[in-house]
């Protein structure tokens, strides 16, 4: 259904649940499993999420909803199933590793939702994006409207969300939904090459950046104060110095060479 391999610092997970990575209380369950074990797992600085099916996530498991719906309690059991998914997400949200979707299909209602709650998306001209709740008398319960609104603003998200528009990659592209778009073909490399150039960052720095870029979306936190501790954190990290001083010397012996050049 899901499982992970792990590559130097990045570890990929593969949704794979035929036909349509249907989120389920299964699905769920499993999910959350594979963070307990990327938790205590050997550290790795990037979680790269993508599908080995046609789509990237169809969302909400039909099934699931219907046999819900149909029980006595059926609103309550509703308001679980989708409380567990908007709790998954969150997690995934707050993962000190930087979280990268690759879109290769469809992602739809709570599967858009699951590439919303990752730090960065890239999806294939081909794919398709949206979330068509409001079709449904419904709305994208699992974060939808308020991760689409920060990403977008408030604008991109009401249009989104209120006509329940079906995007394409190049189209979620140009509205900011995802970060980068390109031919299915040439997808799979792209995001593997984008994984890997992070993946050579010093993880404690892309985890207080992170952190520092969570805090600008609550008015109520100091992110200039967590800016300014982080910093000192960081500087007192072996690998911080270990680079910043590298830089420094090579500034000063760019700088020697640059002097004798205007000597001469």
């Amino acid at each position: 259904m899901i499982f992970t391999t792990t590559s130097g610092a990045v570890t990929v997970l593969t949704l794979s649940q035929p036909p349509v990575n249907a989120i389920s209380e299964e699905w769920v369950r499993t999910f959350n499993a594979r963070l307990d074990e990327l938790a205590s797992g050997p550290p790795c600085t990037v979680l790269h999420i993508r599908s080995d099916q046609k789509v990237f996530c169809a969302g909400a498991d039909l099934r699931e909803v219907r046999a819900h719906m149909e029980a006595p309690d059926g609103a309550d059991r509703m308001y679980a199933y989708v409380a567990g998914i908007q709790r998954l997400y969150a997690r995934i949200e707050q993962l000190p590793q930087v979280v990268l979707a690759e879109i290769g299909g469809a992602a739809m209602g709570g599967g858009l939702e699951l590439a919303l709650a990752c730090d960065l998306r890239v999806a294939a001209t081909e794919a398709r994006l949206g979330l068509p709740e409001a079709r449904l008398g419904l709305l994208p319960g699992a974060g939808g409207t308020q991760r689409l609104t920060r990403l977008c603003g408030a604008a991109t998200s009401t249009r989104l969300i209120l006509s329940a528009e079906i995007l394409d990659g190049w189209a979620a592209s140009a509205l900011g939904v995802v970060n980068w778009a390109m031919p299915r073909a040439e997808l799979a490399q792209r995001a593997a090459g984008i994984a890997a150039g992070i993946a050579n960052l010093p993880a404690a720095a892309l985890a207080a950046s992170k952190a520092c870029i969570a805090a600008a979306g609550h008015r109520d936190r100091g992110g200039f104060t967590d800016e300014l501790e982080f910093t000192r954190r960081l500087l007192g990290n072996a690998e911080t110095r270990r680079r910043v001083e590298a830089f420094l010397a090579g500034s000063a012996a760019s700088s020697m060479q640059m002097k004798k050049g205007v000597a001469r």
